[in-house]
């Protein structure tokens, strides 16, 4: 795999890093969720570098994860808003703060804290099974391979069942 034809892969992993797949990027769309907007602000709360952040930024755009939307005419400046495909990154992000939450803490604790809005209560971003509602563990997943599969990805030719990638549970 190269890294600048990720875009290109026949695997949604690879094609959603090449979209928000390094650092910089991770952390301008977290700042995006804590609605973070503007360029000088995420620069000053990124401590990176203009050249970096507009190379992001740009990337984000391009791919219609976050919109520019003009604030002010003279000088020109744009906010940098979430679109419903960067909405949906959500539970990546929120994944990622989980397993910093369960693992990088140190003593003091959590950096942040999450309250429901609806109930009122903090709450742990947890995987569930969108049929069921039971929570996901790798151990219960098995991964098939799917219509937009590579020719040879596909369930073997006569077969009408899908042939099984990876058993997550061995």
């Amino acid at each position: 795999m190269k890294w600048n034809a990720l875009e290109e892969e026949q695997c949604s992993v690879a094609r959603t890093i090449a979209v928000i797949g390094d650092r910089w990027t991770l952390l301008v769309l977290r700042d995006c969720f804590l609605r973070v907007r503007r360029f000088e602000d995420f620069q000053a709360r990124l401590g990176v570098t203009r050249h970096v952040l507009a190379d992001r930024l740009r990337k984000l755009v391009r791919h219609g994860v976050v919109r520019r939307v003009p604030y002010q005419a003279r000088p020109k400046r744009h906010e940098y808003i979430l679109t419903q495909k960067g909405l949906d990154l959500y539970p990546i992000i929120m994944s990622i703060v989980h397993w910093g939450d369960v693992h990088m803490v140190d003593e003091r604790g959590r950096p942040r804290l999450h309250e429901h809005k609806s109930c009122g209560k903090l709450f742990d971003p947890v995987m569930t099974c969108s049929e069921c509602g039971k929570p996901l563990s790798p151990r219960e997943v098995h991964v098939h391979f799917g219509p937009g599969a590579s020719e040879t990805g596909q369930a073997p030719s006569g077969s009408n069942r899908p042939t099984r990638v990876h058993d997550t549970s061995e």
